[in-house]
């Protein structure tokens, strides 16, 4: 999206109010890419702006939730400094991060990965295909701690949310639903198709920040074996693994 695209998309923002501690930021009513980069563009803008009283700033599909200290600023002071950022752009854009991210898709990690390649005409093999053909752009983050909403799934292999949810989930499994893919960053319920596991840790209390991705990054996931999976997953146990060495050029 070029910074006209971006400017038209700001300049129809709309401002609700999220109870007495947030003001919302709606830029759009759809979920893209063009629209989640006009977003990502302003929550940069309005942190390096440094606006008094705000607390986080929260980018979703096609708004920003912005929280802020009441005793500090009010809704209406943010919804006039917000609108003046809208109103005199910078030329300058953000751009994410690049990932690369092994994956094992062998059985015992991927217990759906069968009944997605049957649902879709597709071997498992041409699943795995499929998946890591893509590079994915990092949405938002939301349902558990640092959990990456990525898109855009091939439309081969896009399905529906599973009919049956499971309770409990393992962390790193990765997972697939509607035109999306994630990863599970912590154990927990799924209604997404299971085709994959990581031993990457997605999300880490003890990292700066906590969460591996941001809103914007990209990331391209890499089919690995099991003997792969196994020692990178023993180097994270060991306190041997840095994220830096995922990043692409």
């Amino acid at each position: 999206m070029d910074g006209a695209e971006l400017d038209k998309a700001e300049r129809g923002a709309r401002f609700l109010p999220s109870g007495d501690t947030a003001l919302t930021v709606e830029l759009g009513e759809r979920v893209d890419r063009s629209l989640s980069a006009a977003v990502i563009d302003l929550a940069a803008r309005i942190d390096s702006a440094d606006l008094a009283g705000i607390v986080e700033i929260v980018p979703t599909f096609r708004s920003l939730l912005v929280h802020y200290d009441p005793l500090l600023t009010t809704a209406n002071a943010l919804e006039g400094q917000i609108t003046g950022l809208l109103a005199h752009p910078t030329a300058a854009r953000q751009s994410g991060r690049r990932w690369r991210i092994p994956a094992c898709y062998e059985a015992d990690f991927a217990p759906d990965l069968d009944e997605v390649a049957r649902r879709t005409g597709l071997s498992p093999a041409q699943v795995v295909e499929q998946h890591t053909a893509e590079s994915y752009h990092v949405y938002m983050l939301g349902f558990l701690p640092g959990y990456p909403y990525m898109g855009d799934l091939p439309d081969a292999i896009q399905l529906p949310r599973r009919e049956s949810p499971r309770i409990r989930v393992p962390a790193g499994s990765v997972a697939i639903a509607t035109s999306l893919t994630a990863v599970y960053t912590i154990e927990g319920p799924a209604g997404w198709h299971l085709i994959g596991r990581t031993p990457v840790p997605f999300f880490d209390l003890r990292g700066a920040p906590p969460a591996l991705l941001s809103p914007g990054d990209t990331v391209s996931f890499e089919a690995t074996s099991r003997d792969a999976y196994d020692r990178l997953a023993a180097e994270v146990a060991n306190g041997g693994f840095d994220a830096a060495s995922l990043r692409a050029a």
